[in-house]
């Protein structure tokens, strides 16, 4: 049965018990809930926008001209009819320049499963499952006139894990968090028919040449980049995972075993500290389910509060209206626990990754916490003013109704508070008076983009980038030369990814920034030197880097080179850092770390015959289940011929069988499996 069916039944039914809502409080005005937050003692927060100008908010930008549009899903949590949708974009003004809406104009209406908006050549580009349009007005009635679409095929079933989320990155690419749906995406403006299957993955396209491809990760309802491009993910039950390594490298052949791409990053396991009580029909199922695990006597517990199970919205702050404390730092909503969380990203230094810290100030705390059960934070925003902006979408209830015994939904009204929608501005306490910040990219003169491109509030570099990318005005060269071997390191990156996109990018740019004194400048430049054939002698320098990131890139970006090229530095990188599993899959991903010739050369070096913590053990396993899987006897019968010799260790051995064993797995042809487990019970002890 369709979900809109089981919506409507549903409605019935909570229509008939919509008097009964003793076990739910009651909504609160706007500045009653203004009263509700407990919030970190140097900010204070005030209203943006809040109903009649927006309901049902889950999405806000702020476009090229400054002016605010949000994403209003009227329908959730029931699917409307193809056609019947309910949602809406609106553009928020302020007339009276007071820093509170005042008035909102349609942009777009009827529109089904709308969930996320970005900015594009003077429209917005739109996720709404199944589809991803562009829109765009063009007679200045504040409407769009304009609805292409874009890319079709997308998974549309549930609300809460459908396309969404976003962003354009630094390196062109605009990325829409897709949490591992199944999906066949397609676009009408591609010439060969491309059909993409995306399960198990995000997406992200190129929307000057419409090329589109899969994305590492599986976000859910978030996704966010710091001001290097670092991407981050939220996935519900967690509140941050980083992206590590991406899909492009994992393609560079057809063997690599199942990878996860990303890393749970939090210290503090996904725990948060929520003052409001969980709501009853979350006790009472909790309870129900807690019974059920000791009656079977099931190891498991599951909590009603105070663990994350509702992320949303995750953002890395790059404004420049909180101090340098909070620049860099990730907010994230958990709407089943009304609260914004706070992270602060440090550097891993014996891998690739973010650790995400909960800061000392806020141990038994959250950044922002309400006492108030209809709090809704899916969605954060840095405007223009370099403050951050929360979407409250203001819901009693937040949750699928699926998800919920029959019996306990009898009594909720999931539609209630579908009229309500709250928007609040957080800066702090000594900024005064927002005021809001004049500045029309769209109005600028290429030079002008350039100078925004390092500029302290992020929101200003990305956009100037991405209009440049826009337009490609090749008179933008000259002066991104200049900023590429300027002082700025934000300038840096976004001129060299410009001149990039551009097709103006030169090896004596890459060379400079590859010996630049800042880490994200290396790094960056480290992926950009994939394009140089000529980078390859200082990307093995690189992989020496004092910086764990930029060794970790160099390591992925040479296995781009020729299989005997970069056989003896990748060797040094595994014996260094092997017992870090993302240089592992690092390696593995390249042809070169898959040969005979790579495992002979780690053998001439000792590695096999260290400690099993250096990761030796665990990258023999994952080898030999590519080995076995790449179906080529006589590259199976060279490597067993050398796991075989009498100097071998023993616990190797092991590892290889472990490793073959899931090859076989991975395998269909019956004969070769056959002859693969005689080959095998040779080097059985």
């Amino acid at each position: 049965m369709k979900i809109y069916f089981f919506g409507i039944v549903t409605l019935l039914a909570i229509t008939i018990a919509s008097c009964r809502h003793s076990h739910y409080t009651d909504p609160l005005t706007p500045e009653q809930a203004l009263e509700s937050f407990q919030l970190n003692d140097s900010f204070t927060i005030e209203i943006f926008a809040t109903e009649p100008f927006v309901n049902d908010p889950v999405s806000l930008t702020f476009d090229d001209r400054g002016n605010a549009f949000v994403v209003e899903m009227p329908d959730y949590p029931f699917q409307s009819r193809p056609g019947r949708g309910n949602g809406q974009i609106r553009m928020l003004v302020d007339n009276d320049k007071d820093g509170r809406t005042d008035d909102a104009k349609i942009f777009a209406d009827s529109l089904s499963e709308a969930t996320s908006i970005t900015p594009w050549d003077g429209g917005l580009i739109v996720t709404a499952a199944p589809d991803i349009f562009f829109m765009k007005d063009t007679n200045g009635d504040h409407r769009a006139d304009i609805k292409q679409l874009m890319f079709t095929g997308f998974f549309k079933g549930n609300s809460e894990a459908q396309i969404t989320a976003l962003l354009f990155n630094i390196d062109n690419w605009i990325y829409a968090a897709n949490n591992g749906q199944s999906g066949s995406v397609s676009s009408p403006n591609a010439s060969d028919n491309k059909k993409l299957s995306i399960t198990g993955s995000d997406f992200r396209f190129e929307a000057n040449s419409m090329t589109f491809e899969r994305a590492s990760g599986s976000g859910q309802f978030g996704q966010t980049i710091d001001r290097w491009g670092n991407r981050f993910l939220t996935q519900n039950s967690l509140h941050i995972e980083q992206v590590v390594i991406e899909s492009k490298y994992l393609n560079r052949h057809p063997f690599m075993p199942p990878v996860s791409t990303t890393h749970a990053l939090s210290d503090h396991q996904e725990l948060m500290d929520q003052v409001t009580p969980p709501p009853y029909w979350r006790q009472e199922r909790t309870n129900r389910r807690n019974a059920a695990f000791r009656e079977k006597n099931v190891d498991r517990v599951e909590y009603a509060d105070k663990h994350f199970t509702g992320a949303a919205g995750g953002i890395v702050y790059g404004g420049d209206g909180f101090s340098e404390t909070y620049r860099g730092n990730y907010f994230v909503g958990d709407v089943a626990g009304n609260l914004v969380h706070r992270d602060v990203l440090i550097p891993s230094d014996s891998s690739p990754v973010f650790i995400a810290v909960k800061p000392k100030n806020e141990m038994n705390r959250e950044f922002l916490a309400s006492t108030d059960p209809w709090f809704r934070p899916v969605n954060f925003c840095v405007g223009p003013d370099g403050y951050l902006y929360i979407v409250d979408m203001y819901r009693q209830h937040i949750e699928a109704p699926f998800a919920i015994p029959e019996d306990l939904r009898r009594e909720m009204n999931f539609m209630n508070g579908s009229e309500f929608g709250r928007i609040y501005r957080v800066k702090p306490k000594n900024a005064g008076q927002a005021k809001p910040r004049t500045t029309n990219f769209t109005a600028m003169k290429t030079a002008e983009l350039v100078d925004y491109l390092s500029h302290p509030n992020m929101p200003f570099r990305f956009q100037a980038q991405r209009i440049l990318f826009e337009r490609h005005d090749r008179s933008a060269i000259p002066p991104l030369v200049t900023l590429a071997a300027g002082n700025n390191a934000e300038g840096k990156v976004h001129a060299l990814y410009s001149l990039k996109g551009m097709n103006a990018l030169t090896f004596d740019l890459v060379k400079q920034a590859l010996r630049d004194k800042h880490p994200a400048v290396r790094a960056s430049a480290t992926r950009l030197a994939e394009d140089f054939p000529e980078s390859f002698p200082l990307l093995v320098e690189l992989t020496n880097d004092s910086s764990i990131g930029v060794s970790y890139q160099a390591c992925l970006s040479l296995g781009n080179f020729t299989s005997k090229q970069p056989l003896e530095p990748l060797a040094e990188v595994l014996i260094k850092k092997g017992y870090d599993r993302w240089f592992r899959f690092a390696v593995l991903s390249s042809e070169t770390g898959i040969s005979n010739q790579f495992i002979e050369e780690l053998q001439k070096k000792g590695w096999f015959n260290g400690s099993n913590s250096n990761g030796s053990q665990a990258y023999l396993s994952d080898f030999a289940r590519i080995t076995v899987v790449k179906n080529n006897k006589s590259d199976l019968e060279h490597f067993l011929k050398i796991i075989a010799a009498k100097d071998f260790p023993e616990s190797c051995r092991t590892s290889v069988l472990e490793g073959a064993s899931k090859g076989l797995s991975d395998t269909s042809d019956s004969e070769y499996k056959k002859w693969v487990e005689t080959m095998l019970e040779k080097l059985k002890p």
